[in-house]
């Protein structure tokens, strides 16, 4: 499983919006390539954000 698909997974089992960290703890992977990988999925609106420094999936 690639560090982008941990991260989306950490999403998918999330109930509520998860900042960077968050993810990085749930997905076990580096903070730094967490929000290298988040910047990708903002970009082609994978996630988006309900609240500031917050994001979900995108309903799609």
């Amino acid at each position: 499983m690639s560090d982008k698909d941990k991260v989306i997974e950490a999403f998918k089992n999330s109930e509520e919006p998860l900042n960077a960290t968050k993810v990085s703890e749930i997905s076990g992977v580096e903070k730094k390539e967490v929000d290298k990988i988040m910047k990708e999925l903002k970009k082609d609106e994978t996630i988006v954000s309900p609240k500031r420094c917050y994001w979900t999936l995108a309903d799609k």
